[in-house]
């Protein structure tokens, strides 16, 4: 798994992010570009942003349980995996401002550096390890981004 928190390789990923174009198709799955840049901003809101509900309880049993060793684990995602309720973007999004917003992020992100993650809590899966930070925000990125091809 490369490491998003790595410069060279953070700006790599934000050169394939700044290829996409309002019109850029997906290869595979329904959303749209301006929605699949909403969607990968999900994942940043809730490491930076408070204005998704924690979960808890059950639920949080049942994701640490379930969902986390897929999200962290270094095995790429298959094509039309499910995704949770929370990710789904189901209306039309700006594509130039969730573009903007995924670059800011991952230049957040990055600047922040590795070691502030290590053993942050998560939003949904408890605290997890730098190495788990990395794998959850790089996989997703790339898995989207090679659903439009670039």
């Amino acid at each position: 798994m490369k490491n998003i928190f790595d410069l060279n390789e953070t700006n790599a990923v934000i050169d394939r992010v700044n290829k996409l174009e309002s019109s850029t198709q997906a290869k595979w799955g329904k959303m749209s570009v301006d929605q699949m840049l909403a969607h990968c901003n999900v994942q940043y809101e809730m490491a930076f942003e408070t204005i998704h509900p924690k979960p808890a309880g059950f639920k949080k049993a049942l994701l640490k349980l379930f969902v986390k060793p897929t999200v962290v684990n270094n095995k790429p995602y298959k094509k039309n995996s499910r995704t949770a309720p929370e990710f789904l973007i189901t209306d039309s999004k700006n594509f130039n401002v969730e573009k903007e917003r995924l670059v800011n992020y991952l230049k957040k992100a990055q600047n922040l550096g590795a070691d502030y993650f290590d053993n942050r809590e998560s939003h949904s899966f408890g605290k997890l390890s730098k190495k788990e930070w990395n794998n959850m925000f790089y996989k997703h990125l790339d898995h989207h981004l090679r659903q439009f091809d670039v």
